[in-house]
């Protein structure tokens, strides 16, 4: 049946059309977990782009607003109990200005704990620093973790072109494609990773630093068939182990019924 344009631009109906149908206009995609451990492993092999590995490693596996990785310092790294501190970010203007903003939200102030591979990333990250001295400060935050050869924090735009120009790197040797990797797309990963893994969703809000859990489950899911499959392949393993058990435990009821004392 053929539809009129005009009749659903102007929406006819007596309720917002934006109510009932999600936008997903600006939706950024994950990559899989197969695809970030092919990129991750060959970014470290890699005799140009290694020197990369920790960062883009570390963005894969903490679900870090990019900003918020660029305005990490060494303060902010607590190696001992092995938390981050999260409380500001790092942008670079049109101007060329660099500022030190606020988290995003309030919930983006956190501190997050480092598994022991985030740990040994930031360990060597740490080892590798060679900044100026002095160091630049920037409205009083100093000793940030990567620098340009100008000797400027890096921000997102470094980043973004780092990102790019390894995946173009990677597809120009492999057959199969990578797809565009950019930092955004490091954060939806990590939470479809999370979540795939059963986290709590309260728990992956917090670490993802989103104040309405609501944005954390709309706008970084991307679940498709095979998590489907996977999701109906787990409650029917766990409906045979429970019928199992069911009649496990019948069967333990019918000898304990026949014992026979005398």
């Amino acid at each position: 049946m053929a539809v009129d344009d005009e009749v659903i631009r102007l929406n006819p109906f007596d309720f917002q059309v934006a109510s009932v149908l999600i936008d997903d206009r600006g939706r950024r995609e994950a990559i899989s977990k197969k695809e970030m451990e092919k990129f991750l492993k060959f970014v470290h092999d890699d005799n140009c782009y290694y020197k990369y590995y920790e960062a883009f490693y570390i963005l894969f596996h903490t679900g870090l607003r990019i900003s918020e990785f660029c305005g990490l310092t060494v303060k902010d790294l607590d190696m001992e109990k092995q938390i981050l501190n999260v409380d500001h970010q790092l942008q670079r203007r049109g101007d060329s200005r660099y500022i030190i903003e606020t988290t995003k939200t309030n919930a983006g102030t956190r501190r997050i704990p480092m598994t022991g591979d985030v740990y040994a990333c930031y360990q060597s990250i740490l080892e590798s620093r060679r900044p100026s001295k002095p160091e630049p400060m920037i409205e009083g935050y100093t000793g940030f973790l990567y620098y340009d050869k100008n000797g400027k924090p890096l921000v997102a735009l470094h980043w973004e072109h780092y990102f790019r120009n390894a995946v173009n790197r990677y597809n120009e040797i492999y057959r199969v494609q990578m797809p565009a990797i950019t930092p955004h797309v490091c954060r939806h990963t990590y939470y479809s990773n999370m979540e795939r893994a059963g986290m709590n969703p309260k728990t992956l809000q917090y670490l993802m630093g989103n104040s309405d859990i609501s944005v954390t489950m709309n706008t970084y899911t991307h679940l498709g068939l095979e998590d489907a499959e996977n999701e109906l392949r787990r409650l029917s393993e766990i409906n045979s182990a429970r019928e199992e058990l069911d009649q496990m435990n019948g069967k333990d009821f019918s000898i304990e019924s026949n014992v026979k004392f005398g």
